[in-house]
């Protein structure tokens, strides 16, 4: 669906053509911040796994009929991998970084440590592509986790968090990196996004499902809060954001969408300070800083002719 959508949108040119992507990049980094937003407001009126199993299981469905009647027709063999990369992608990813909003950690901070993927997909590139990291891609990782330590080392001080729980979108960050790395290994990986997006949502419903019921139980909450909740991240935060996400793509190059998609740490936190009355100091904002520089880093590094397109179409999957 947002390939097709996207493929219909040719890029203007001149002023016109530069104010378009002005607004489209904007609107996606809002899009993209409102998926951690979304999560902190509906985690106020449900149980965090019944608010992701709804998430996940409404946007599968909600994609459904396209990804069955738009696009090649489905086959087992390329089935089954996205199944996988649900798991990885979706289901571990959002239940680690949403498990860790719910227990407190700053929605800002947790959306800092996730935007360190680019890091991530550097590091696992030598073993999973074969391609060995670069003094300065070294020296860029070091400095974005500098910057982590700096912003939640303050966090830790302010916020009355058990410490495991700032590992846990460290976690999710690095499965999404692993799932990202093993599709682009994977034939399956070429599956149109729609219907790459709609299997793994569905698999993440499935495996939510589970912790929802240890939780409570798998029935929604029939209230204004629970509703909307869900509306807005799958609405906003996950069709809205990977439709502009590709539109964007289309219109310009995957290092400047990266790099615009650094803008959602800073934006998540005061978008949450603002509702939610999360701590916003001095010392998260160098260290958001810090962070991004070593990200900045590790993207321009140069890399060998024969891995360049793979890891740059990596780094481009991880905004």
């Amino acid at each position: 669906m947002t390939k097709t959508f996207a493929t219909s949108l040719r890029p203007a040119s001149g002023l016109m053509g530069l104010a378009v992507l002005v607004l489209i990049e904007a609107a996606l980094v809002i899009c993209w911040s409102a998926g951690f937003i979304g999560i902190r407001f509906a985690n106020d009126h449900a149980p965090i796994f019944l608010i992701l199993l709804w998430r996940s299981l409404v946007s599968g469905v909600v994609l459904l009929p396209f990804a069955l009647t738009v696009g090649p027709r489905l086959r087992w063999k390329d089935v089954l991998p996205q199944v996988l990369f649900g798991a990885l992608a979706m289901a571990f990813y959002l239940g680690a970084f949403a498990f860790a909003i719910s227990l407190g950690v700053p929605t800002g901070l947790v959306a800092l440590i996730t935007d360190m993927l680019p890091l991530m997909v550097a590091v696992l590139s030598w073993p999973m592509l074969g391609q060995l990291l670069t003094g300065r891609q070294w020296v860029g990782s070091f400095v974005g986790l500098a910057g982590v330590l700096i912003a939640s080392g303050w966090s830790v001080r302010i916020v009355d968090v058990p410490l495991w729980a700032y590992g846990l979108p460290i976690l999710g960050t690095l499965s999404l990196a692993v799932a990202m790395l093993l599709q682009k290994r994977s034939a399956a990986g070429a599956m149109p996004i729609h219907q790459s997006l709609c299997i793994q949502c569905l698999s993440a419903a499935a495996i939510f499902s589970v912790f929802a019921w240890q939780e409570g139980g798998v029935v929604p909450i029939l209230e204004a809060g629970f509703v909307g909740g869900i509306l807005w991240l799958v609405f906003v935060a996950t069709i809205g954001a990977w439709s502009l996400y590709y539109l964007a793509l289309r219109r310009s190059s995957p290092a400047q969408v990266t790099a615009v998609l650094y803008l959602s740490p800073p934006v998540v936190m005061i978008w949450a300070w603002i509702m939610f009355d999360e701590p916003l100091t001095w010392a998260m904002a160098c260290g958001m800083a810090v962070s991004l520089a070593g990200i900045v880093i590790v993207a321009r590094s140069p890399k060998p002719a024969a891995m360049k397109k793979r890891v740059d179409e990596a780094l481009a999957q991880s905004a």
